[in-house]
């Protein structure tokens, strides 16, 4: 009896335990089923192109998807890339949700022009600083953009903004790519190139002061090349797209004097599928923070609603158009 005792105990805790695992999955159930009912869901993590490690991009897009992943329930996975046209193709074909673009080359590749095949796979969301042309040498006898011909210049990675930007200034100077030596490599190994002497010059587009551009001046000393008045009104002229802007002395270790030279628009984008609650929480995040932000990151000083939707020509999402509209601006859609 006993041992018929004991083994009727063993089938007892064996069918309780078996009762409770089947418990389990009814109330893991349940709960997903009330979520999905109550529309709670916790997204995946958005994936954010940018730019070179050395650049503004990447460490901007690092302070913004740290900020975003730490007040809302919207988690970014950032990545280095090639920078603008990387971050174009990577949203094409669904690699990215996020990217971090120049507004001139975005504006290429929405309408398909400058060897572009049009796209509509991205949507804007806000533009978020000044990116500016920097052309950068370690040789004190290179004073202006025609000093470049026949030197050996970092044009930027292939097909990058910052080669379109190179092709532009070239030709307000009567110059074209074949007037010089061109080197195709990102920010950090341009500066690295010019602290080993392997090449006289470097066109970067950032957002200044630039990382790479910081430490090289510390080993090196670093002049800006400016674009001239007669220069800049042709440029400006021929290409519409950039404005002028001065980079302040001292904005760079051992760089006294101001720098003219000129801006374009670093471009928050997302793809065209991207729900409007996700968009509308990041843009929305992004600018009613602006201050806690630029505490972070100096760029951060920039985000302004106005700079942030003027003179874009590429559709926005319609969760940021939203946001817009409760601070009385009006952008445009594609609905």
């Amino acid at each position: 009896m006993k041992k018929i005792s004991r083994i009727l105990a063993i089938v007892l805790c064996i069918a309780m335990a078996l009762t409770l695992c089947a418990c389990g999955p009814k109330e893991e159930n349940k709960d997903n089923t009330e979520n999905k009912d109550n529309n709670v869901q916790t997204p995946a993590t958005l994936t954010m192109g940018t730019g070179g490690e050395s650049g503004t991009y990447y460490a901007f897009g690092g302070v913004l998807a740290n900020y975003l992943g730490g007040e809302t329930n919207v988690k970014i996975n950032v990545v280095s890339t090639g920078g603008t046209k990387a971050n174009i193709v990577g949203i094409d074909n669904g690699e990215f949700e996020l990217a971090t673009v120049q507004s001139d080359v975005a504006t290429y590749a929405f309408e398909g022009s400058n060897g572009y095949d049009a796209t509509d796979t991205f949507r804007v969301l806000g533009a978020l600083y000044a990116e500016t042309v920097q052309i950068v040498t370690v040789n004190p006898e290179i004073k202006s953009v025609a000093d470049l011909a026949g030197k050996n210049v970092c044009v930027g990675d292939v097909g990058s903004g910052t080669y379109y930007n190179t092709i532009d200034v070239l030709a307000a100077y009567g110059m074209t790519i074949e007037d010089i030596t061109p080197v195709y490599q990102s920010f950090g190994d341009s500066t690295e190139s010019l602290k080993d002497g392997k090449i006289d010059a470097a066109f970067l587009c950032a957002g200044a002061p630039t990382t790479a551009v910081v430490e090289l001046a510390t080993s090196k000393d670093v002049y800006l090349i400016s674009i001239d008045d007669e220069h800049m009104e042709k440029l400006l002229a021929d290409c519409p797209w950039y404005a002028a802007l001065t980079i302040p002395a001292g904005t760079y270790e051992g760089v006294d004097v101001d720098t003219n030279t000129i801006t374009v628009k670093c471009t928050l984008v997302c793809s065209s599928d991207m729900d409007d609650d996700t968009a509308y929480t990041i843009v929305s995040t992004i600018f009613d923070n602006a201050e806690a932000i630029a505490a972070l990151h100096g760029k951060g000083a920039e985000l302004d609603l106005t700079f942030a939707t003027e003179g874009i020509a590429i559709p926005f999402n319609a969760g940021a158009a939203r946001y817009y509209a409760e601070h009385d601006i009006t952008v445009t859609t594609a609905e």
